[in-house]
């Protein structure tokens, strides 16, 4: 029997280039990432003339991307892990985990630097609750001595740990290079895959 093809995927992924070739033909990046990018300072603050209601740019923010090896890195992140975990969770739940990384990327962010005035572009943080999800659904798990479900946390708190201090390190890397990594949105929207995916593919079985 031949597995469906990763719509959800590809259809995130086509969403994504799209929209970086749309705003760099029109030379529109900029401000594209001004009014429609994740500001944590706009939380609580004045509202911005003409740009999108601070509660959708977590999302919108995931549609900009800051140059092509930003988006070519992000494409290769979604194709890889989302192919099979679109396999796993089906396509609708893909999709949630796109959208709930995206806002636990951005909640990630402002609770690291409220006051931040650059705003937060690309589909990292989204990308990053994929990922984790296909850490858990595929990561193989070394022999414990505890309980399964003691083990399984454990299993969960180490993967955590090594992403989160693989993305502190990226992130201060980068802005020794004068750089700007949103690294806290990455460590965000990674927690929100681990904690998700088990829970969604309990769902999918229980609905067969």
């Amino acid at each position: 029997m031949r597995s469906q093809p990763p719509r959800a995927t590809l259809m995130l992924g086509v969403g994504i280039a799209a929209a970086f070739v749309l705003f760099g033909v029109a030379g529109q990046s900029d401000t594209g990432a001004l009014l429609g990018g994740f500001i944590p300072a706009r939380i609580g603050g004045p509202p911005m003339p003409d740009a999108l209601p601070v509660w959708l740019t977590p999302l919108s923010a995931t549609m900009l991307h800051g140059g092509i090896l930003h988006l070519v890195f992000n494409l290769m992140m979604l194709g890889y892990c989302g192919k099979e975990t679109e396999v796993a969770l089906g396509p609708a739940a893909l999709c949630l985990l796109y959208v709930v990384g995206a806002y636990a990327a951005a909640a990630a962010q402002f609770i690291a630097d409220p006051h931040a005035t650059i705003p937060m572009i690309g589909a990292s943080g989204a990308i990053s609750a994929i990922v984790g999800a296909y850490a858990i659904l595929y990561g193989q798990r070394r022999a414990s001595t505890l309980p399964p479900n003691v083990a399984r946390w454990v299993h969960i708190a180490w993967l955590a740990a090594a992403w989160t201090g693989l993305q502190l390190l990226v992130g201060f890397a980068s802005r020794l290079d004068g750089m700007a990594i949103a690294a806290a949105a990455h460590i965000g929207g990674f927690l929100a895959g681990l904690v998700m995916a088990r829970p969604l593919l309990r769902f999918r079985y229980r609905q067969a």
